[in-house]
């Protein structure tokens, strides 16, 4: 089994009284159920470091010097140990002692499209690395982080220096495009190595998310490239509205590389998924196989073959709430090979969600206060430890704001193919209310696709200021 990071490279979260308090880790213990009712607490968040409890589980083999042998009783005895340690290690007192939120229940953990078969208990699966914990803490932990900073370059002209109480819908969407990328330079079986140094590609990755408008997707690039869909500096925004920045911002840096280098900086294409004309006001978003292919075409210069892709789903499942319906849908698309999770959270407060259990959803939170860094693209001993984090927080899913996008990344064709083949199968688990569906093409008159956009976004007029309300969400999306 592959170590967890270093106890040196563990995030030390910064708990802050600007912490929004509806981002508060949930427990599974009795004595800490939420009362919906009332003002939840603010959270304690610790730095949960578990390579210590876990090496226990390394190889079984015996890697154990001469002089340190042991006789046969003593190593009975110390089998024995190993054996109530590892009990104690998959409990819940011991989730409890590192002060973080455990996995709830010995179900299955679907996390971006990969299945754990965790269990709080000691299984006879020992010598599966993907079977317990530690395989999923692994994965968990090896996710690109992105959360408030303070002390960055001021943004625009508002002279803020700091996105904390309003970035979080920015940064969840920059944790979301951030995996794409290491799916795509490192694979959906890459880990954060646990010595210097790092993989040139994940420094990259970390370099395009920095603070500063030399940085590809920062958050001064994205609120610029925002403006006409509501993003500013200080102001919260919908994951519609958010989509689309990314949309722009995309097509602009194309256009500027194209322009000094030829270099691209995004190695995908990009599709917003929306609704044809007929289902703009309360219809299901229509991913149109001939949009996609057209979109690959246009990232290859014309060129017929098939480009990796990244889909953005925005919807809006409810009212006031999420209804029930749509629950196990978005359960379900965690186990698409693709699924790069959703931007969601509870109302007003946006997280990135990436994995469920059960009927909960698990999440790394924007919500932590952290001081700006530099992380420069050839500085392969680079401190990286804030972009990580071992705390898996949770939430009810029937909890979750009803305006919400998903997202997944298609490696080629085949595998946008199987994408489409499950997402087809979805529709007909759905009983006529499915949140999204898939087409081969599309009638002439109904505009799907328009090729000034050059980075693809569907639908006709969305993205006019009459399309958005005052959070910079699009009424359009209402699927009830």
């Amino acid at each position: 089994m592959t170590s967890l990071p270093e106890r040196g490279e563990a995030p030390l979260p910064n708990s802050s009284p600007e912490e929004d308090a509806a981002a508060v880790t949930s427990s599974s213990s009795s004595e800490h159920k939420e009362d919906s009712s009332s003002k939840q607490p603010k959270a304690s968040v610790q730095s949960c470091v578990f390579t210590p409890p876990f090496a226990i589980f390394e190889g079984q083999q015996d890697s154990t010097p001469l002089c340190e042998k042991k006789s046969p009783r003593s190593s009975s005895a110390s089998y024995g140990w190993s054996r109530i340690l590892r009990r104690f290690v998959g409990s819940s007192s011991m989730w409890r002692l590192l002060g973080c939120t455990r996995v709830l229940t010995s179900s299955d953990v679907w996390f971006l499209g990969k299945c754990y078969k965790v269990s709080p208990e000691e299984s006879s699966s020992d010598a599966d690395s993907d079977s317990d914990h530690a395989a999923f803490l692994e994965d968990f932990s090896s996710r690109i982080w992105i959360t408030y900073r303070k002390g960055f370059d001021a943004i625009s002209d508002s002279k803020l220096t700091s996105d904390v109480n309003w970035g979080c819908m920015v940064r969840s969407s920059q944790m979301l495009v951030a995996q794409a990328l290491v799916f795509h330079y490192l694979g959906r079986s890459w880990r954060k190595p646990p010595e210097k140094p790092y993989n040139p590609e994940y420094i990259g990755v970390l370099h395009l998310f920095g603070d500063s408008e030399a940085c590809a997707f920062s958050i001064h690039n994205l609120l610029q490239a925002g403006k006409s869909y509501g993003l500013a500096a200080g102001s919260w925004v919908g994951p519609y509205a958010m989509c689309r920045a990314w949309q722009t911002l995309i097509r602009t840096n194309r256009e500027q590389d194209a322009a000094a280098d030829g270099k691209e900086n995004f190695p995908m294409a990009l599709y917003v998924v929306s609704g044809d004309e007929d289902g703009e006001r309360g219809g299901a978003p229509v991913v149109c196989i001939d949009v996609a292919a057209q979109l690959c075409s246009d990232f290859n210069k014309g060129q017929s073959t098939w480009s990796p892709i990244l889909l953005l789903v925005p919807l809006v499942l409810g009212l006031d709430k999420i209804n029930p319906r749509y629950i196990p849908l978005l359960k379900e698309t965690f186990t698409f090979p693709q699924s790069l999770g959703i931007l969601g959270g509870r109302p007003g407060t946006s997280t990135y969600i990436a994995g469920v259990q059960d009927d909960r959803a698990l999440y790394l939170d924007p919500h932590e206060v952290q001081m700006a860094v530099h992380v420069a693209p050839d500085n392969l001993e680079a401190d990286t430890s804030s972009y990580h984090c071992s705390v898996v927080r949770d939430l009810a899913l029937d909890q979750i704001d009803p305006s919400l996008a998903i997202g997944f990344y298609c490696r080629d064709k085949d595998d946008f193919d199987d994408f489409c083949s499950r997402a087809s199968e979805l529709v007909e688990k759905a009983n006529g209310a499915p949140l999204f569906t898939v087409v081969q093409s599309i009638e002439p008159s109904k505009k799907m696709y328009n090729q000034d956009d050059g980075v693809g976004g569907s639908g006709s007029s969305m993205a006019n200021d009459d399309d958005l309300d005052g959070s910079g969400e699009a009424e359009e999306w209402q699927i009830l």
